[in-house]
């Protein structure tokens, strides 16, 4: 009789063991996504592991649009519902999985060059830099003679008003892969494609940061502040408030300090940490003072905010000055 008790305890034991684990279990069609799983995503510039990890209550929303995005794509399979899958999953933190989806698509898609373009991006994720460049390059090549094409926001500016479009996404991460990899010439001719495309003040100041520091990189110091020159603080920005700030930096229209607030509890204000951040210790590094850009780009390192290009630039930064 107390054998059979303790069988039956202990099997009460073992379902709610199994209830409490499948109860971590985020409901989504492809079944890879575990609650307090971490995930390993990639290394960094610097050697370092980078993992994800799914947390069904912060994320809550962006999983419940993921689904959306599933039975969408259930419905009507065209390329761009799964597109928008993936885009979904690159959101929670799971490039893998965005990169198998990006994949898919290209299998099935072979001309699209949207795909392309968003599997170049999350190889620069995962800083899979080569991987990006190849994608990225014949994404340019497909949309060769194409009308602009407007891209939808997967995460909204305060006015929910779209600003970019595939072609400027294209040549936007393929400067940036190549500036990653410390190719200034090939970023250079990246980012004068970009300027082209660049219809609107938010694109035309997110480009500009770029191009400039592509060029100071390549001592072109004149050629810099001639393309800054028309940016002022009468433009119309939307989202991207830390380029702008940047180059008013750039300018002397605004002082180093004013770049450097530490709050970053918020997500959006910790993205614009990290993106602001680069650009001070790329500013202090273009002046010289090698150790305050130090202390600039570790602290960027510090957020934690590892998939933001200011982050990934900064690893650059800080690898590269540790093999001088």
């Amino acid at each position: 009789m107390r054998i059979s008790q303790g069988f039956f305890i202990l099997l009460i034991f073992l379902i709610a063991a199994c209830d409490s684990q499948s109860s971590r279990q985020v409901s989504n069609k492809n079944g890879y996504l575990l609650e307090n799983e971490k995930v390993f995503q990639g290394i960094n510039l610097l050697g370092d592991s980078l993992f994800s990890e799914i947390d069904s209550l912060v994320q809550q929303d962006q999983l419940e649009n993921l689904k959306s995005a599933e039975d969408a794509f259930a419905e009507d399979p065209s390329l761009g519902n799964l597109i928008w899958i993936g885009r979904r999953e690159a959101y929670l933190g799971r490039y893998d999985l965005a990169i198998r989806t990006f994949t898919k698509a290209i299998k099935e898609h072979s001309n699209a060059y949207e795909a392309l373009r968003h599997r170049g991006h999350r190889f620069i994720s995962i800083r899979k830099l080569d991987q990006a460049i190849v994608d990225l390059e014949k994404a340019s090549k497909l949309m060769e003679g194409q009308p602009l094409q407007i891209e939808p926001d997967g995460m909204p500016n305060k006015l929910n008003i779209p600003l970019s479009n595939v072609q400027f996404n294209v040549w936007y991460h393929l400067g940036l892969a190549y500036y990653l990899k410390r190719d200034w010439g090939k970023a250079l001719e990246a980012y004068e494609k970009c300027l082209a495309v660049s219809n609107n003040d938010d694109l035309k100041v997110a480009t500009l940061d770029w191009y400039y520091m592509t060029l100071m990189k390549l001592g072109k110091k004149d050629e810099a502040f001639n393309a800054i020159n028309k940016v002022n603080k009468n433009m119309e920005i939307i989202e991207n408030d830390a380029y702008f700030k940047r180059i008013l930096m750039y300018k002397g229209e605004l002082p180093p300090q004013a770049l450097l607030s530490t709050e970053t509890k918020i997500e959006d204000q910790k993205l614009q940490y990290v993106t602001q951040g680069y650009g001070l210790g790329n500013y202090y590094l273009s002046k010289g003072d090698t150790a305050m850009a130090i202390t600039v780009f570790q602290n960027v390192i510090q957020t934690g905010y590892w998939s933001a290009f200011g982050y990934i630039a900064s690893e650059m930064e800080l690898a590269n000055l540790n093999d001088e």
